[in-house]
């Protein structure tokens, strides 16, 4: 991968929960702080995660739910898992601002896409809360919109595996590693990179995308330093 100015960083709220699978772990939330900061001098970064550690919408439609309220369940989620890993990060010394894409202003900037690359610019974290802000939008969605709005030349999609795989490696043994992909081969193999709408949108706007393991040591900095760690979709 070649060096970039500013990039967009996804990944899952299970990221902060570790092996419990639920709930935010302070250690994880530290661990992800410490591996952003050790990039942070030589790129702006703006940050989307998830919140599927606390709640997901599409859960709480498979037991009737209403699908719409989920979501915003789902939103809120992210909210809180923000706020944690903006915590982790000031910790570390690293200035943050949370940007939210529904109204809560009193823990929350709401998202301006201006002020937003403003803050990169001055050298800030920006992490984007809410999803798209809309019912029926994965946060991957949002990840890519986000990624477009600010000019990322890049958007990273962190993950436990150290790709994308033709199957499930933890079910499926034989599962094969791809060091590239076409933005249609991902596509049309239907592999469960992100959703089909997040995968289109960087598709047109010729955004690529690294999948890499999060949790091998010093990963973000391997992939700024420009090794070739992950799958790279293009």
């Amino acid at each position: 991968m070649a060096k970039c100015k500013r990039l967009l960083l996804k990944f899952g709220g299970e990221a902060l929960s570790g092996r419990d699978g639920y709930g935010i772990r302070p250690d994880m939330a530290q661990s992800i702080a410490k591996q952003i900061k050790e990039i942070k001098k030589n790129v702006e970064i703006g940050i989307v995660i998830g919140g599927g550690n606390i709640f997901r919408g599409t859960f709480g439609s498979k037991y009737g739910m209403d699908r719409a309220t989920g979501d915003y369940m789902g939103m809120l989620a992210t909210m809180i898992n923000a706020l944690a890993l903006q915590n982790a990060l000031e910790n570390e010394g690293v200035q943050t601002r949370v940007q939210t894409s529904i109204s809560i202003e009193k823990i929350a900037e709401p998202y301006i896409r201006r002020r937003a690359i403003r803050h990169m610019q001055k050298g800030r974290v920006v992490i984007f809360a809410a999803g798209t802000g809309n019912p029926y939008f994965t946060t991957d969605t949002a990840a890519a919109l986000k990624a477009l709005e600010i000019g990322a030349e890049i958007l990273l999609k962190a993950t436990k595996v150290d790709g994308v795989y033709s199957d499930d490696p933890f079910k499926n043994k034989n599962a094969r590693r791809f060091k590239s992909l076409k933005f249609m081969e991902v596509l049309d193999k239907k592999l469960k990179v992100m959703d089909s709408t997040a995968i289109s949108l960087c598709m047109e706007n010729n955004l690529p995308i690294v999948v890499f393991n999060f949790f091998e040591p010093h990963s973000l900095k391997k992939i700024i330093q420009g090794k070739n760690i992950g799958t790279t979709i293009s």
